[in-house]
């Protein structure tokens, strides 16, 4: 798999052949708003950034389009927003690790809470299914596009080996299905689609804050880092990758 790796303005070219239009989903969080930054220094010609409340740090040139993923309605007032011309990159980087004033991801399956479970699925699988009903229809069917959805590692069935974390792991292993199956609904009328999952690693963010501490030197990973090594391995994929989960590094991840 070919990855895209320039860091100066020259190395921006390609990029740019690729992507024209891009909207990122949950464009106020740490690696959502990073994404979105990094769009907007490569020069997309369109950069949507799509959150509940206009983000605080919102980059000059960047779009505000408001969603919430509790309210469907909202999403597809989001899709109409964004105009009648396709949108060629499409980055959910919404979720939750935990839930605020939980006592964190269960170790056992004797922490299991109905109503827990239910939320962090309806914001790691749910929400993602229903922005992708409403903009899936809206890649471009001429030319190279991408949809991708921050997924984990720890969504891998075939490489759990510690167990725990089950509302969470059950969430991204659904999420993971999913991009399974656009992959599949897309690839008969979209011939050039990519629908991926992407595993950005230990990023430095709120979400991951209460579990850095045991983490070896060098595993912490900067939100600015962690965008630029997901959209370098999203200009390296082809539609041959599409259904796939890949990490930072663009290593596939086996489901």
């Amino acid at each position: 798999m070919r990855r895209w790796q320039g860091t100066g303005l020259d190395d921006m070219t390609e990029v740019g052949q690729q992507i024209d239009r891009a909207i990122v989903f949950g464009a106020s969080g740490g690696i959502g708003s990073a994404l979105v930054a990094e769009l907007v220094a490569r020069g997309i010609g369109t950069v949507f950034a799509a959150a509940r409340t206009r983000p605080k740090d919102l980059p000059k040139g960047a779009i505000w389009v408001r969603f919430d993923i509790d309210d469907e309605r909202t999403i597809a007032a989001a899709a109409q927003a964004t105009g009648s011309m396709p949108l060629d990159c499409m980055i959910v980087a919404s979720g939750v690790l935990s839930l605020e004033g939980e006592a964190g991801p269960e170790r056992s399956y004797k922490q299991v809470e109905s109503a827990a479970m239910a939320r962090v699925l309806h914001l790691n699988t749910i929400g993602p299914a229903l922005i992708a009903k409403h903009f899936l229809p809206l890649l471009p069917r001429d030319r190279r596009a991408v949809f991708a959805a921050l997924s984990a590692r720890v969504g891998s069935i075939s490489d759990n080996r510690i167990g725990g974390w089950h509302s969470y792991r059950a969430s991204k292993a659904a999420l993971n299905m999913l991009v399974r199956n656009y992959a599949i609904e897309l690839g008969r009328t979209h011939s050039q689609a990519i629908s991926v999952a992407l595993h950005p690693g230990t990023v430095d963010t709120a979400l991951s804050e209460p579990f850095q501490s045991n983490l070896p030197d060098g595993q912490l990973t900067a939100p600015a880092e962690a965008a630029r090594n997901m959209l370098g391995v999203l200009d390296g994929l082809s539609p041959e990758d599409s259904g796939s989960l890949f990490d930072w590094a663009g290593e596939r991840v086996e489901f």
